[in-house]
């Protein structure tokens, strides 16, 4: 028998027999299969081939223990995509996304048991796309001549349409419960406004008594209503969202309608309502009527509008907030940048001014020895000058770091600005007017009046420098109270401030110039022009007396620096015109102790000069065996900063007391907090500053010595 005629010829008028798959059967070479040939078939598997082909419902025959498929027209058209890939091929490579599915079928019935599944979910690829198929699943063994399984045949009825539409009526139905819930607490609630019914056909709308009350609409005859005569009630901004609400309703498939909107109240005022209702549709899917409540929402929208309004104050706190905590951040920031830059700039003005002191007691010295020379004379004086601008330049290095030592009193701001004002204005030129405003009941400050003063000048001079041809400039005193921490703006705790503010008309700065302004050595004007070091030494000077710098500017507009230091409830003092100590020679013995052996030299070479009994030592404990091997030491002159075990202020303390008895005398260029604290010198302690010159060593050990009688 030719495989091409096993059923096209003998159909017998069924259209199984003689459709697509049989041809595509009869056709197929199977010999490479677990079928093999097709003229070799047994009786029993020629059978259930054409009993599947005959069957009007999806079926597929899965051979031998591969699972190789056969299948007819209906399940063709099953497999979508995938037909005719899956002719002859094993069941998992066919349907490989379930391979251990199918495996699990074909194990189970060719030992000769089956299996039944309702609405089993598989994930398919059917059209190189997955998705979830519904299906029903039979599945039973077919035997050989022999009557042993040898293989499965499945009806395959897929459910998916019907799954699908039973979630979707559950879904309806689940909304219509709620809304009936709804419904039902509204009417028992009693904010009912009425009930209604829109007839599609006629387009009108008719309802219960309380319907009519709640529009408006009593006294009329009519007993049903155009749309646009209710719309008359409602709010001109609502009407339009309502027709288009109860119009989706016709052609929805769940038919809802459902619409918040303002109806017009008999005192003339507006109030929120709730429309609802659900279409009926005919048998044809036609929509029949439109039923639906009208309920008072108003009491809840107020209670809306209200919650919304608390929310979105609460997210302007909020953003307030977080923008305080960046901008305090952000000043935490600079503060930790300018404080390492500090302590790096601290250090470097220690070893510079041991270094300018070297040069500067070496010059004086070698003027001591060459008096008689006048041309020598006036090049040791340039040398000379030229290390006091360089002492000049480590003391605005320290006053940056807050590490130079103040010497704060009572001052009166008033007074003082009445003092400079006339200097200050000698440092502007006649195109820039300067215009002081200070208040006469300016509160005292409690600083360090010289270091206040230069502050001021720097300020001012920056002002001028900012101004290109006239301007002005604005000193003003004046007092702040800062009740609650928060009145100023700035990071400053509560209590009363004085405020000193510099402000110009000037060329104002961006922001990349502002975040930079109190660096040390950063400039914006000319070479030559400025050393960079002015607003740092101001930063440096208001934060050492527990004050606070506030920049506001504006390119284009100018200005306005202001220093904020605490109110001092003292009085101030009467000045007092004391004659200056005399510097003149002695004949005491004094212990140099100083670990920069250049320092020392010169040192011990300048007090000699001065006629003194010179004793040294290089740290301070060499110091203290000189101490204890010499009771007659009537001074100790030391070096602040120094390796060693023992601290200088701790060598002081003990060559103070008994039996010692000596003055102490401190000279450095950087204390580090050892001597002084919070800006100001411990009471007692006598500093001179690094360089000195051969007066003022002369002047301040006299007076130290003087003091002790």
């Amino acid at each position: 028998m030719k495989p091409e005629t096993v059923w096209l010829d003998e159909s017998f008028h069924c259209e199984g027999w003689r459709g697509e798959m049989a041809s595509r059967i009869a056709r197929f070479d199977w010999s490479e299969t677990a079928m093999g040939p097709i003229d070799r078939w047994s009786r029993s598997l020629r059978a259930a081939v054409q009993l599947m082909l005959a069957s009007p419902v999806p079926l597929v025959m899965l051979w031998g223990r591969p699972g190789t498929m056969i299948y007819n027209d209906a399940y063709a058209g099953f497999a979508g995509g995938r037909h005719p890939f899956l002719l002859g091929k094993p069941v998992e490579e066919g349907w490989p996304e379930i391979a251990a599915f199918n495996r699990n079928v074909v194990d189970t019935c060719v030992s000769g048991a089956t299996l039944s599944y309702a609405d089993k979910r598989l994930t398919l690829h059917r059209n190189g796309q997955p998705e979830d198929v519904w299906m029903d699943l039979h599945y039973s063994p077919v035997a050989e001549d022999d009557g042993h399984p040898a293989g499965v045949i499945a009806i395959v009825l897929e459910t998916t349409g019907k799954v699908l539409a039973e979630r979707h009526r559950d879904t309806a139905e689940r909304a219509f419960r709620e809304a009936n819930e709804r419904l039902n607490l509204a009417l028992s609630s009693g904010i009912v406004l009425g009930t209604w019914v829109w007839d599609p056909a006629s387009g009108r709308i008719s309802g219960d008594e309380r319907f009519v009350k709640a529009l408006g609409l009593q006294g009329r005859t009519d007993e049903s209503w155009l749309f646009e005569t209710l719309a008359d009630s409602l709010h001109p901004e609502d009407a339009e969202r309502v027709r288009a609400s109860m119009n989706r309703a016709l052609d929805d498939v769940d038919g809802r309608h459902e619409i918040e909107f303002r109806v017009r109240a008999p005192e003339g005022h507006y109030r929120w309502a709730l429309s609802s209702g659900r279409c009926e549709f005919d048998g044809l899917n036609k929509p029949v009527r439109l039923p639906g409540v009208l309920v008072d929402i108003h009491e809840r929208k107020i209670a809306e509008d209200k919650l919304l309004k608390l929310t979105q104050t609460l997210e302007e706190r909020v953003a307030e907030a977080v923008t305080a905590r960046v901008e305090a951040e952000e000043r935490l920031r600079q503060v930790q940048k300018l404080e390492a830059i500090g302590n790096l700039t601290g250090g470097v003005a220690h070893d510079f001014n041991n270094v300018l002191q070297i040069i500067s007691a070496n010059l004086q010295l070698i003027g001591l020895a060459t008096r008689d020379k006048p041309d020598l004379t006036r090049r040791l004086h340039v040398m000379s000058e030229a290390v006091a601008r360089g002492g000049k330049l480590a003391s605005q290095m320290l006053a940056f770091a807050r590490r130079q030592p103040l010497n704060p009193a009572v001052v009166n701001p008033a007074k003082l600005v009445a003092d400079i004002c006339e200097f200050l204005q000698r440092a502007l030129p006649e195109s820039i007017k300067l215009t002081t405003s200070v208040s006469g009941e300016a509160w005292n400050l409690f600083v360090d009046r010289h270091q206040l003063e230069n502050a001021l000048l720097n300020l001012v001079i920056n002002s001028r420098d900012a101004i290109h041809e006239g301007g002005n400039i604005w000193l003003e005193v004046a007092n702040v109270s800062n009740d609650d921490g928060h009145a100023t703006g700035l990071a400053l705790p509560a209590g009363d401030y004085v405020r000193l503010a510099v402000t110009d008309d000037g060329a104002g700065m961006p922001d990349s110039v502002k975040a930079r302004m109190f660096e040390p050595f950063y400039s914006t004007k000319a070479e030559g022009q400025g050393t960079g070091l002015g607003l740092s030494m101001v930063f440096g000077f208001v934060s050492q007396s527990s004050g606070c710098v506030d920049v506001q500017t504006q390119v284009g507009k100018g200005t306005t620096v202001a220093l904020y230091f605490p109110r001092c409830w003292q009085a101030e003092a009467a000045s007092a015109d004391g004659a200056r100590p005399r510097a003149s020679r002695g004949g005491e013995v004094v212990l140099v102790v100083e670990d920069d052996a250049d320092v020392r030299l010169s040192t011990i070479d300048m007090l000699a000069q001065l006629g003194y009994k010179v004793l040294s030592a290089q740290d301070a404990d060499s110091a203290l065996a000189v101490l204890q091997t010499n009771r007659d030491i009537d001074l100790l002159f030391s070096d602040v900063v120094m390796p060693g075990t023992i601290r200088a202020n701790d060598l002081a303390k003990i060559a103070s007391a008994p039996p010692y008895n000596a003055t102490v005398v401190f000279a450095s260029g950087y204390t580090r907090d050892i001597i002084f604290h919070e800006g100001r010198l411990n009471e007692g302690v006598v500093l001179l500053k690094k360089p000195f010159t051969f007066d003022d060593l002369a002047r301040t050990i006299r007076h130290a010595l003087d003091a002790r009688r």
